[in-house]
């Protein structure tokens, strides 16, 4: 038919995302080189490690999407791989302003270790899980473990700058919410394939709008109040809102209902008020974002014990339109979050808003690839799948960087992918081999139905909603 574009074969998309991955080799060594010059006056040491380290773990993990998922949407590794290569190169930028100032060993060593991890973990996925639908058969078991992970630090965890939100394994400090992200977006997504039409069904109408049953509030109301004792017992602010977000933006999807969205605000706004005015910790972190510069008061606001809310602005302000320039700011004044919670200061001091716009150009556009996916998808669970990890990174990247910009209250999570943290740096990019399998499976079935029905690949699991019945409408 006229119009139509012809559909794109596994090797173009496979040649399209080698291309890619050469621009990002490109853009990672260049900037390595460019801030070692700009500090030292000559090329960073180490550089033909980053060269070596960077090309391999391009070049394995491309093979390896060839071979495992040679249909998978041609962006998304290399917005991950890029992503990951900024946060190495502000790293080892920031290695050596914080080895000047503080005497503080290097992180981007052990980074670079666990970007090893991470990309051979998102190899080992896409070969053992290959269909995403399996997952949908352990759904009650993926929540059990979940919530195990998520309370664990309140009895077990160490008390980290005011927040529990890391477990002590031997000389490794495990951070359990980073991955509860990827298994409650698994259950959701099997949750809500089985129950979306209960919580469908219409309710009373308020106001101009229905809201849901009361029968049907109870989901809700559970994630709501699991979600506030997280914020008690562990003052982690940034996984209540991340737990309870991605939870409402699956409802809304499921079941295509604004009230939940309505209801979902209601409740949040209500529990953080209350936990906003009660606990210490969140109440401090309240007070530091109402009066960033308050630190520096006479009689300063109970709790404020620290001055990174107000250097975070102003190395926002120094950087201007088009920064510093890589390695010539002082990114170091924010201590010892500079590496993980404030790294996208760095970017905001010495590349400037144009800095800052590029890399939230990058994380919306991985964002974009997962919804675009979601779209895509013929089967629900890997619809909300989709959506539930495309929400997740949305969420996160949403409240970092508007907590590290004064837009809302600092919550202590890291920025994906490019921060230093190795349980972040890993469960990142387990999620990215799931939207890299959901994408695969998608085209590897609207190519074989253009083929003809006889050349079908993917069959239908036992048990799971047949292609053909994949609709919300």
């Amino acid at each position: 038919m006229r119009g139509l574009k012809p559909l794109t074969s596994a090797g173009a998309r496979r040649r399209t995302e080698a291309l890619l991955l050469v621009l990002v080799l490109a853009v990672t060594i260049s900037g390595h080189v460019a801030a070692g010059l700009a500090m030292n006056d000559e090329l960073p040491p180490g550089l033909t490690g980053f060269v070596v380290s960077m090309t391999l773990l391009a070049l394995v993990g491309h093979l390896a999407i060839r071979r495992f998922a040679a249909y998978a949407d041609p962006l998304v590794f290399p917005l991950a791989l890029l992503l990951t290569g900024l946060g190495l190169v502000l790293l080892h930028r920031l290695d050596q302003g914080y080895l000047e100032r503080y005497n503080s060993p290097p992180t981007a060593p052990g980074q670079l270790m666990w970007t090893v991890i991470g990309v051979a973990a998102c190899i080992a996925v896409l070969a053992l899980l290959r269909d995403h639908r399996l997952l949908q058969r352990f759904i009650y078991i993926t929540m059990v473990v979940a919530l195990v992970a998520l309370i664990a630090p309140a009895f077990f965890g160490a008390d980290t700058y005011g927040a529990k939100r890391w477990i002590k394994l031997g000389g490794l400090s495990v951070q359990p919410g980073e991955f509860v992200k990827i298994m409650i977006a698994v259950f959701f997504a099997g949750y809500l394939v089985i129950h979306r039409d209960a919580l469908a069904l219409s309710g009373r109408k308020f106001l101009g709008m229905r809201l849901p049953p009361m029968r049907q509030l109870g989901p809700l109301i559970t994630v709501w109040i699991i979600s506030l004792l997280v914020l008690v017992f562990e003052r982690d602010l940034g996984t209540s809102l991340l737990f309870f977000g991605v939870f409402v933006v699956m409802l809304y999807v499921a079941t295509e209902r604004t009230s939940w969205i309505v209801c979902g605000l209601v409740l949040a706004s209500a529990g953080a008020f209350v936990v906003g005015t009660t606990e210490p910790h969140v109440k401090a972190r309240v007070a530091a974002w109402l009066n960033p510069l308050s630190y520096y008061w006479k009689d300063r606001p109970p709790g404020v014990v620290s001055d990174q809310s107000a250097q975070a602005l102003f190395s926002f302000g120094t950087g201007g339109i088009s920064g510093t320039g890589l390695g010539m700011g002082h990114p170091e004044l924010i201590k010892f979050a500079g590496r993980s919670d404030f790294i996208l200061t760095t970017v905001g001091e010495e590349l400037g808003l144009a800095g800052v716009m590029a890399v939230l150009i990058l994380y919306a556009l991985l964002v974009q690839r997962g919804l675009r996916m979601a779209l895509g998808a013929r089967d629900p669970f890997g619809k909300l799948l989709a959506v539930g990890l495309s929400s997740a990174l949305a969420i996160q990247v949403f409240i970092v960087a508007g907590g590290v910009t004064g837009l809302i209250p600092l919550t202590g999570k890291a920025l994906p992918f490019l921060a230093a943290g190795g349980s972040s740096l890993l469960a990142n990019w387990i999620m990215i081999a799931l939207l890299l399998r959901i994408s695969d499976s998608t085209e590897r079935q609207r190519e074989a139905d253009a083929r003809g029905p006889a050349e079908t690949t993917i069959t239908p699991l036992a048990g799971s909603e047949p292609h053909a019945t994949a609709s919300y409408r």
